[in-house]
C-alpha cells in the first residue's frame, strides 16, 4: 500500500484544506489565509497526541497560510510543502498532483549499475536552478554517468548555501525554481535514462529560520552534533519527530519520484531505541518502492567505517542499501599528493590505496592517530556494490580552506591516474561536478545568512576548524557573495586542452564499466597486488565472462611488471594515450609491462 503524507496542508478534490499539524505544546492552533490579505484565522481541533486538525473550504493551489500558536506567534508549517518567500515567511498550499509527469515507464537503478555525479544547483550552472540544470542533462548521459545526486535542496536562508542549514524539509528551495522546478528536472533526467539521488539532512536543522521549537519537543536535549541540535528520537514526544523525518523520506519518493536518498552524516543520528531510526526509515523507504512500483535505494554517509549501516536487519543491522567509504578518497589523496594534516596522518603510501581497493576501509579496527583511538570494523565480507567512493566530492573540496579541487594540487598525470583508479575500482563510483574535466575553479563554503552574530559565529567556525589542518593563510569569507560566484563552474574549460583530453578518459572508462561484466560492482572476484618498493598496484578482476588487470604506477619514474603468468595480455585502455593529453608511453610486450610515471592501464587477459 502506498503511503501518503497526512500531516501539512492536503489539498481535497472539493476544494477544500485538510490542515495537520503536530503541536503538543500548545493550547491552541488557528491557520491563517493569505488572500489578497491576512484573512480571519480559523481553529484546528486538538486531538490526542498533540495533533490539531481542520478542514477550510474554498482554498485554491497557491493559497498563503501560517499557524497562529496559542494566540501569538505566527508560524509556517512544519510540513510547508513550498515556502517562495525563504524561511521567515509563510506556507504555501501545494497541489501534488498538478504535475504532468511523463516518466511512467521509468523503474529506477540499481546499485551495480550507478555511477553516480555530484552536483550543487546553484554554481552547477550559470542560473544555478533547476531548469538550468536540465540543459546539462545530455552532456551528462554523453557523459556516461548513470545517476545525479542533488545536494540538499530544503529551504535554507538567503540564496547561497551548501544546503546543509536547510529548515523547511519538505520544501525544496524557492531560489533553484521551487516544487515545480525540482520535480521538472527528476522527469526530464529520468528522460534521459539518469536516475536523481537526493541528499537529506536528518542529524540536525539550520539554525536560522527553524521555528520548530515553537511546535514540540523536536529536539533533543541530550545529544548534539557537531552543527547543532540532534532530532529527539528516543525521548518523551519522539514517535511524531520519527514520523516526520521518515514521511519525509517517503515524501521525496513518492512525491517527486526521487530514486535514492543520500542521507548526510547517518552516523551522527543519535537514536537509543530498540527499534534505530535508520532501520524504520529505510524500511519505509523500500517498502514505499515496491509500492510504487519502482527501485528506491537509501545510502548514508558514515563516518564510522562501520558494516553493520548495510547489513540487513535480520543480521542485526539497519538495512541501508550501500554507504560512503571515505578511505578510498583519503588513500588516493594522499598517496598523489603527500598531505598528511588532519584526517589525512592516517594514511599515506600505496599500501592504504591497495588496502582501500580490497578490504572496504583501511581503517578497520585499527588505531587512528587522527582520532586517538581504534576506529572501524572490517567489511570484507560485504559485497563491493554496497560501498560509495570518490576521488572528489562536496566535502573533501569544499572543506579545505582554500576549496582546491585535485586538478589544482597536483599534475594531469595524477589527476588521470586518479580518475582511472576510481572507475575502475570494484565499487560504485562518485564523481564530483567538474572532476570530469578538470575543472580548476574552487569550489568554496558559502552561506548567505540574515543575522549578522550567526555570520560571525560561522567565520570563527571555520577558523578553529582548520587549525588541525595547519592552515596559516586569511579564509575566504563564507558570506560574500564573490566566495558563491567564483566556485561556479567553468564550462568553457570542459573542451580545450588539457581539459578536453580528461573529459574524454571519464568518459571512456565510464563506457568500460558499463560493457565490461568485470568492472560492474558487486559482479567480480577482486584481488589486489602491492608493490611498496616499486612504486604500483594491480588489481585483477574477475567475472565468468571477463577477466581484467588494471595496473596503477603512482612512482615519479616508469616501472616494469612482469607478466609471468603466460597468458597473452591485451592493452585496452593507458591512462598516458596521447588522445588523453598523455605521451603513449605504455608499452606491453609478451612477458612484461613498462608504465610511465603516474600512469593506469588496463589489460585484458585473453583478447579476441
Amino acid at each position: 500500500m502506498v503511503r501518503v503524507l497526512e500531516r501539512g496542508a492536503t489539498l481535497g478534490a472539493d476544494g477544500s484544506v485538510e490542515f495537520s499539524v503536530w503541536a503538543p505544546l500548545a493550547a491552541t492552533v488557528e491557520v491563517q489565509l493569505w488572500r489578497g490579505r491576512w484573512q480571519e484565522a480559523h481553529a484546528l481541533a486538538p486531538s490526542p497526541g498533540g495533533l490539531h486538525r481542520g478542514a477550510v473550504r474554498d482554498i485554491p493551489a497557491g493559497t498563503d497560510y501560517v499557524y497562529r500558536v496559542d494566540g501569538r506567534r505566527e508560524l509556517p508549517d512544519p510540513v510547508s510543502r513550498w515556502r517562495p518567500q525563504g524561511v521567515h515567511g509563510p506556507s504555501r498550499v501545494v497541489d501534488p498532483h498538478a504535475f504532468a509527469w511523463s516518466d511512467g515507464a521509468w523503474r529506477g537503478l540499481a546499485l551495480p549499475q550507478l555511477a553516480i555525479y555530484e552536483l550543487h544547483v546553484g554554481t552547477f550552472t550559470p542560473a544555478g536552478t533547476f531548469d538550468s540544470a536540465i540543459d546539462r542533462l545530455p552532456y551528462l548521459r554523453e557523459l556516461g554517468v548513470s545517476a545525479v545526486e542533488i545536494m540538499p535542496v530544503a529551504e535554507f536562508p538567503g540564496r547561497r548555501n551548501w544546503g546543509y542549514d536547510g529548515v523547511s524539509l519538505y520544501a525544496p528551495q524557492s531560489t533553484y525554481g521551487g516544487p515545480s522546478g525540482l520535480k521538472r528536472l527528476v522527469d526530464a533526467a529520468h528522460g534521459e535514462g539518469l536516475a536523481v539521488l537526493l541528499d537529506v539532512v536528518y542529524n540536525h536543522l539550520g539554525p536560522e529560520g527553524n521555528y520548530l521549537h515553537d511546535f514540540g519537543p523536536y529536539f533533543s536535549d541530550r545529544f548534539r552534533t557537531l552543527w547543532g541540535e540532534g532530532f529527539n528520537l528516543d525521548g518523551p514526544g519522539s514517535d511524531e519527530v520519527r514520523r516526520y523525518l521518515v514521511d519525509n523520506a517517503v515524501y521525496w519518493t513518492t512525491e517527486y519520484h526521487i530514486d535514492g536518498l543520500r542521507l548526510d552524516a547517518a552516523d551522527r543520528i543519535i537514536d537509543l531505541s530498540a527499534l534505530h531510526i535508520l532501520e524504520e526509515l529505510a524500511g519505509a523507504v523500500h517498502r514505499q518502492g515496491e509500492a510504487l512500483e519502482r527501485r528506491a535505494l537509501v545510502i548514508g554517509e558514515i563516518d564510522a567505517n562501520d558494516p553493520r549501516y548495510v547489513r540487513p536487519p535480520e543480521l542485526g543491522g539497519y538495512g541501508l542499501d550501500a554507504q560512503w567509504a571515505d578511505d578510498f578518497h583519503h588513500a588516493v589523496h594522499t598517496a598523489l599528493t603527500g598531505e598528511q594534516a588532519g584526517y589525512y596522518r592516517d594514511f599515506g603510501g600505496i599500501a592504504a590505496v591497495g588496502k582501500a581497493l580490497s578490504e572496504r576501509f583501511v581503517i578497520d579496527g585499527r588505531y587512528s592517530a587522527h582520532r586517538q583511538r581504534r576506529h572501524g570494523r572490517p567489511a570484507r565480507d560485504v559485497p563491493a556494490d554496497r560501498f560509495v567512493v570518490c576521488i572528489q566530492n562536496h566535502d573533501q573540496v569544499g572543506n579545505r580552506a582554500g576549496g582546491e579541487r585535485l586538478a589544482a594540487l597536483v599534475e594531469p598525470e595524477a589527476v588521470r591516474l586518479a580518475a582511472a583508479i576510481l572507475l575502475l575500482s570494484p565499487y560504485v563510483p562518485l564523481l564530483f561536478m567538474g572532476e570530469e574535466y578538470g575543472e580548476v575553479n574552487p569550489f568554496l563554503y558559502f552561506v548567505s545568512h540574515g543575522d549578522s552574530a550567526l555570520v560571525e559565529a560561522v567565520r570563527e567556525g571555520r577558523r578553529r576548524e582548520f587549525a588541525g589542518f595547519e592552515w596559516t593563510g586569511e579564509l575566504p569569507d563564507p558570506q560574500a557573495e564573490a566566495t558563491f560566484e567564483v566556485s561556479r563552474l567553468d564550462w568553457a574549460l570542459a573542451d580545450s586542452p588539457p581539459h578536453a583530453g580528461i573529459r574524454l578518459l571519464y568518459r571512456d572508462l565510464l563506457r568500460l564499466r558499463r560493457t565490461e561484466p568485470a568492472l560492474r560492482p558487486g559482479s567480480a572476484d577482486a584481488s589486489v597486488h602491492v608493490d611498496e618498493a616499486h612504486g604500483w598496484i594491480s588489481l585483477d578482476l574477475k567475472a565468468p565472462s571477463s577477466a581484467l588487470r588494471g595496473v596503477f604506477n603512482f612512482a615519479s619514474a616508469p616501472c616494469r611488471v612482469a607478466l609471468d603468468d603466460g597468458k597473452p595480455a591485451a592493452l585496452i585502455f593507458s591512462s598516458d594515450a596521447a588522445t588523453y593529453g598523455g605521451r603513449d608511453g605504455a608499452e606491453i610486450s609478451a612477458h612484461e609491462l613498462l608504465l610511465p610515471p603516474l600512469c593506469a592501464v588496463l589489460l585484458r587477459a585473453h583478447p579476441a
